[in-house]
């Protein structure tokens, strides 16, 4: 096994453990047994004997978290200077010449310099101001993938850039409680993230240190040792480093080369603002010695920013589940970077008060890193758009707010409908209609841009494409497999969608009992009375009066009645039986043969049986394929004399409609 693979399947193992340890010390069902968890744990201990590398987060380190009154400045050894940068891939091709290079990303975090001593972390600053950082130790040992030991036993110092994936970013801001306002970017996050006081928090926001130079070593023969700046890259990734993307190029090749990062930026995993190429020798690159500003070796491009020219024809106020309430431009649509686009943010009503804008106005727009719209200037300056005194999903009367300078609009109304994100979570839910890869924080950014207002326009959320494509983090792949899984959701059942829509009081569980009683028939769900609800065993008066009072409701109703024109509902498709009558059966573990635990949970129902979700003296049947697990739940019900059956079990019951021995 390499040492990349031996580093990969640390990376692995830690993970389980520390997924399995949670497990075991949070109460919830145990994901392996001691024995196995002990297996590899001794795994990762080889491992890590091996390669000389302990990478944070490992079980096998009992790092504390730091908490500090601030954070302590301190020189750097070495001055952090910026670069010269161009906007042009010819000139980057010419500055390189026949020399060799390293084209790599600019990452887009927070750049950070490690300091290692007889192979462990001893320090971490940031830049700071390139001369003086902050002394950030603690929190970079909770870096999710960074070595705490290395297996060069002498004094190391490299640099290398803290980022937040933009999966990890959207996984924070979709853990965040609903009135809480979510973070903007993951640049930002991470700056935050790095720079806190206690280390229990940047251990929460999952940051990840990216490497990308060497800066000094101890060894005496280091310059004969690395002759090329590709050498010592190698090198770092064989310490247990994850490395910057690179790609070696020479003058001719630089313009292909640049086109082929562009090309990944859609499906880049985390942020950059651009390229960076350093001469591949690293004499001959100290040869060229350096500038009061940067170092002649090293060259930034930036992406040339593709400005168009349009004409302002909206200003639309959209309002967030936080109350704030945000200015979008929409104008005839230009091309940018391959996409169509008609809306930019304007930010808030300082930045839109500075574009001064007025219906009509001839503006400049154009993609941020080529990703997100703005506008760049206002060419005709009429400045006649005025800020909103109703919020304009609910008409309350808004508030301006200042923070610091910056200006805000806010609607104070707690029941304002835009506040209320929720119901399209709910709706997407897996035991509604069951829409994947739509997270909470995807609705709340579709609900802000305007995009949808009520639950119908989730199934027209198609004609959107260019500008969600646009947006950060999001690309061609995503929003496909987006369409794909709301396409699939157009197919449903009735008691689906009577829970999507949220009637008060009414689950899952509940609402499928009300649609068994009519059949699946959404008409006949949609007419019952208060009277017809009270004959169905489980469904009270207080139940049966919400639901008929939510139909009564016209704005609701209508709602209901939009969403319902864009499905396609499996009517009378309820197989009622009865060899499961009586008996309440429990599944746990991963199965096989059902696309997950609902879809056999559903087929037990409709069998008779019910299914709980914890073992109980009343439990029937335990499912579970691995019967021999020492998990909680199987614990319990041999404690309890409760069955354990597998799936294969199961399923050859329900083919033959019965219970065989």
């Amino acid at each position: 096994m390499s040492e990349k693979s031996k580093k990969a399947e640390m990376l692995g193992l830690i993970e389980k453990l520390n997924e399995a340890a949670k497990a075991y010390y949070q109460g919830s069902e145990e994901i392996m047994s001691n024995f196995e968890y002990d297996e590899l744990y001794d795994e990762l201990i080889k491992l890590e004997t091996e390669t000389g590398i302990t990478m944070a987060g490992s079980p096998t380190q009992k790092v504390g978290y730091e908490v500090i009154s601030s954070l302590p400045k301190e020189a750097h050894d070495h001055p952090m200077l910026s670069l010269d940068k161009t906007k042009d891939r010819e000139a980057l091709a010419g500055w390189l010449g026949n020399h060799k290079g390293l084209l790599s990303w600019k990452l887009d975090g927070l750049t950070v310099v490690l300091h290692y001593r007889d192979g462990k972390l001893a320090k971490a600053l940031t830049r700071g101001n390139g001369i003086i950082g902050e002394v950030i130790t603690g929190n970079a040992k909770t870096f999710i993938n960074l070595p705490l030991s290395i297996p060069y036993k002498k004094n190391l110092t490299l640099r290398g850039e803290a980022i937040i994936t933009y999966e990890d970013f959207r996984k924070i801001n979709e853990s965040l409680p609903e009135d809480e306002e979510h973070y903007k970017n993951p640049r930002n996050l991470c700056s935050g993230s790095v720079r806190q006081l206690n280390s229990e928090i940047t251990a929460k926001r999952r940051v990840r240190f990216i490497a990308f130079g060497l800066v000094s070593m101890d060894d005496v023969d280091a310059e004969k040792k690395f002759k090329y700046r590709s050498q010592e890259m190698e090198w770092l990734d064989n310490q247990g480093f994850e490395t910057v993307e690179r790609k070696s190029v020479i003058g001719d090749e630089v313009v292909a080369a640049v086109d082929s990062f562009e090309h990944k930026i859609e499906n880049n995993p985390y942020p950059s603002d651009g390229l960076v190429l350093v001469l591949d020798d690293i004499e001959y690159g100290k040869s060229l010695g350096r500038t009061a500003k940067f170092p002649r070796d090293a060259m930034a491009f930036k992406w040339q920013d593709q400005i168009a020219e349009t004409t302002l024809r909206e200003v639309l106020w959209s309002a967030s589940r936080t109350g704030l309430i945000n200015p979008i431009a929409i104008f005839d649509t230009v091309d940018l970077e391959g996409t169509e686009v008609s809306r930019a943010s304007l930010h808030n009503v300082s930045i839109m008060k500075s574009l001064k804008v007025g219906v009509g106005d001839r503006i400049r727009v154009y993609k941020a890193n080529m990703i997100i719209p703005q506008v760049s200037e206002n060419l005709t300056m009429s400045d006649t758009v005025e800020v909103p005194k109703e919020c304009p999903v609910c008409g309350t009367k808004t508030e301006l707010r200042d923070d610091a300078g910056v200006i805000t609009l806010h609607c104070p109304n707690p029941s304002c409908p835009a506040k209320s994100i929720k119901r399209f979570t709910l709706l997407t839910g897996r035991n509604a209609l069951d829409i994947e890869g739509v997270s909470e924080a995807t609705l709340e950014r579709f609900a802000e841009e305007g995009f949808i207002r009520e639950s119908a326009d989730l199934f027209k959320i198609g004609r959107y494409k260019d500008e969600i494509t646009s947006m950060e983090g999001f690309g061609e792949k995503s929003f496909d497999n987006m369409m794909k899984s709301i396409e699939k959701a157009r197919n449903t059942t009735a008691h689906r969608l009577l829970y999507a829509i949220g009637i008060p009081g009414i689950g899952a569980a509940t609402a499928k009992l009300i649609a068994d009683a009519c059949d699946e028939n959404w008409e006949k769900i949609m007419s019952m009375s208060e009277e017809d609800l009270k004959e169905i065993e489980g469904v009270g008066p207080v139940l049966a009066r919400g639901f008929v009072d939510f139909f009564k409701d016209p704005a609701r109703a209508a709602e209901v009645t939009n969403l319902r024109k864009e499905l396609h509902l499996e009517e009378g498709s309820t197989v009622k039986d009865d060899y499961f009558v009586g008996l309440t059966f429990v599944i746990t573990g991963s199965l096989e043969g059902y696309e997950n635990r609902d879809e056999l949970k559903g087929i037990i129902e409709r069998a008779g049986g019910k299914v709980a979700g914890s073992v109980s003296s009343k439990t029937s049947y335990l499912i579970n394929n691995d019967v021999s697990s020492t998990s909680g739940k199987n614990k319990k019900a041999k404690e309890l004399g409760v069955p354990i059956v597998d799936e294969a079990t199961v399923s050859k019951w329900i083919h033959e409609k019965k219970i065989s021995k």
